[in-house]
């Protein structure tokens, strides 16, 4: 079997911000023109997989989830609070906990992990 990831689909409220956002958090780039309801962001180094956003106008809650891996978490942490993430209030850390949650503008958790 010789199957990978090809695209995380990310669902979102706000096409402009979470191109702007995502873009700039992962070093990402636009691969083509955006339509109004989707988007595919790719590495700008050329490796890696790509983020599809797909807009979502539903109230329910969105799907997805993203764990990034970083050898300095309190750097990167910082960087993607600066960028417009905010930290998910109230979570319950386990003792070892080697990451932290976070909202991107648009809402969506994801978690950035210590590399060991």
């Amino acid at each position: 079997m010789n199957l990978r990831i090809l695209s995380i689909v990310w669902g979102v409220r706000n096409m402009k911000t979470a191109i702007a956002f995502w873009s700039e958090a992962l070093n990402y780039k636009l691969k083509k023109e955006p339509e109004p309801d989707f988007a595919i962001l790719i590495p700008k180094n050329g490796q890696g997989i790509q983020l599809s956003l797909k807009l979502t106008i539903s109230p329910e809650p969105k799907r997805h989830h993203i764990d990034l891996i970083t050898d300095d978490q309190a750097t990167e942490v910082q960087r993607l609070l600066n960028l417009g993430a905010t930290k998910l209030k109230d979570w319950n850390y386990e003792e070892d906990a080697d990451y932290v949650v976070l909202l991107d503008p648009d809402g969506n958790s994801f978690c950035v992990v210590q590399a060991p």
